[in-house]
């Protein structure tokens, strides 16, 4: 599929598939400009947000309420009981399951871990995975394969993921995790690649994968997205957004 120009708006289809907004975003605790972060998510009009990195110490909860509701949202799941994940969505989403994973650690580096959910919007239901894998090579491809396990263990068949993968396309973790499932800037990419700020080496560590029957509309950096200021990317966080448009079926006509 080639690119496509603009993203397109929520909606709900005449055949009650649901055109659903999502959002993946490295928020780095929150300890830049909170103010700039917030008119980000904004700008990007998200169903859904899978936060990284969100508060996980002294006062978490108060933080991430506060995330919320300054980008028009509400939290569903995740922050510290996910070791960073979040999951944070609009009115919209009728919320039927949350759960929080902690997965294996190593000896020496982060606790990591899977904030989940299922929403509905309308007659469409979508698990919604947010996650942050490690920066150590081998840890990261044991956590890629933990990632695809609860995919598969979700028994969700529309299925979104959005995160920090730490790892280049051509990585042996990016490329497991895009054998099963679809990678949205290489389906269908719309808007900027490089998840990297400006100034900073071009890379794409962030991504939005789904599963096969989840059709992408478009996907990538909002960064010419109307509302969204080049000096509130810079200052909002070290890592930009990853924003998908996505056609979720009803399960009605499943």
């Amino acid at each position: 599929m080639g690119t496509v120009d603009q993203l397109p708006n929520s909606r709900t289809e005449p055949d009650g598939s649901a055109v659903v907004r999502v959002l993946s975003y490295n928020v780095r605790s929150m300890r830049d400009d909170r103010a700039a972060l917030a008119r980000v998510i904004r700008a990007c009009a998200p169903d859904v947000v899978c936060v990284q990195e969100a508060p996980r110490f002294f006062r978490w909860r108060k933080h991430a309420a506060w995330l919320a509701r300054e980008s028009g949202l509400v939290t569903v799941s995740g922050g510290a009981t996910a070791a960073g994940p979040m999951i944070l969505a609009n009115l919209r989403a009728h919320v039927e399951h949350t759960e929080d994973l902690l997965l294996p650690r190593t000896t020496g580096l982060h606790q990591r871990g899977f904030a989940t959910a299922v929403l509905r919007f309308g007659a469409a239901r979508l698990g919604v995975i947010s996650c942050h894998l490690s920066v150590n090579a081998d840890e990261r491809y044991a956590q890629s394969g933990l990632l695809l396990d609860r995919v598969a263990a979700a028994g969700e068949p529309h299925l979104v993921v959005g995160g920090d993968f730490n790892d280049h396309p051509d990585g042996r973790s990016f490329s497991r995790i895009a054998s099963e499932l679809q990678d949205g800037w290489a389906v269908r990419p719309w808007g900027g690649e490089f998840t990297s700020r400006p100034g900073d080496p071009y890379q794409r560590l962030d991504a939005v994968f789904a599963t096969k029957s989840v059709e992408f509309l478009g996907c990538g950096v909002p960064d010419k997205l109307p509302g969204i200021r080049t000096d509130d990317l810079i200052a909002a966080t070290d890592h930009l957004p990853v924003l998908a448009a996505l056609r979720v079926p009803s399960g009605l006509s499943a």
